[in-house]
């Protein structure tokens, strides 16, 4: 009976079949919320999406008009509300760096990927609570921004529709692209493993390429330009929460004939895209190395 309870045993850690993914899940919460620097990005993101929202309903005058239809009005409503997103989205990126290239850092990744030898459990348990965890936080931040910002945006004579859908898919969307852009962090930092190196990249990624892009609209004025960079996430999560009137959008330049804009559903599917690329190269890698 000691025999076959060794040899169970052995297997079970041989394998990691003697940990399931709930114990795995539940462990890297706790490592999760347990890290003062989680703390700090999300309180960040609170204030960057709740203050953007209040001061830009504080001045929303600049943006209002006499004669806004009050389609034009609820566009003009969502680009406020969701004017902190890309700076949300910076701070997501940072976090989702962090995650990962900080155990790689400490060196307790090596207990990480003792304690669950296949490796895919614990960072897929990562990405999963990184992904979900940040879409909370922001989904409520802008849910409080609009509620601040709403009064706000009525004295300036732009009456919000709370019971308009297209206005809480645009909420929806741009909490989704801020946690997207934290799940590519992460797989970025698992694919680097360096803090530095991985927040570089991320930063880059959110940061640079819209600049890049810019500049080379600028210079080569093609349709392939603009179709390309409407593949950047950037660019797909601002059109997961766009708010366009009559095709025209506040949030983005006009596209040139020809070009590929994209469908909410459509930048939903090239930002999960890119998670999936990512971590799939991710776990790969992690998969072939020693630690």
């Amino acid at each position: 009976m000691s025999t076959a309870t060794t040899t169970r045993t052995t297997h079970a850690h041989a394998t990691g079949s003697g940990v399931s993914f709930g114990h795995v899940l539940r462990s890297e919460w706790i490592k999760l919320r347990s890290l003062r620097s989680t703390a700090w990005c999300f309180a960040v993101i609170v204030v960057i999406l709740v203050g953007f929202a209040a001061l830009g309903a504080a001045l929303s005058s600049a943006f209002s008009s006499t004669d806004a239809t009050p389609e034009q009005q609820q566009s003009i409503a969502v680009t406020i509300i969701t004017f902190g997103s890309p700076f949300a989205q910076l701070v997501a990126a940072v976090l989702g760096a962090l995650v990962i290239t900080g155990e790689y850092g400490t060196g307790m990744i090596r207990s990480t990927f003792a304690a669950v030898p296949r490796r895919t459990s614990a960072l897929v348990a990562k990405v999963v609570l990184v992904g979900s965890t940040t879409f909370v936080v922001s989904l409520l931040s802008l849910a409080v921004g609009l509620l601040v910002a709403t009064p706000l945006l009525s004295g300036q004579g732009i009456d919000v529709d709370l019971s308009d859908g297209r206005l809480w898919q645009s909420v929806v969307g741009a909490a989704a692209t801020v946690a997207f852009t934290a799940m590519i962090a992460f797989g970025l930092g698992a694919i680097i493993r360096n803090g530095a190196g991985g927040i570089a990249a991320a930063i880059g990624v959110v940061f640079v390429l819209p600049i890049i892009f810019g500049i080379a609209q600028g210079l080569i004025a093609k349709a392939w330009i603009y179709t390309l960079y409407e593949f950047t996430p950037p660019q797909a999560g601002t059109r997961l929460y766009d708010y366009p009137v009559d095709g025209a959008s506040v949030l983005s330049a006009p596209a040139l004939d020809g070009a590929v804009v994209l469908e909410p559903w459509q930048a939903l599917l090239v930002l999960v895209g890119w998670v999936v690329v990512l971590f799939g190269l991710a776990l790969t890698l992690a998969k072939r190395r020693d630690v």
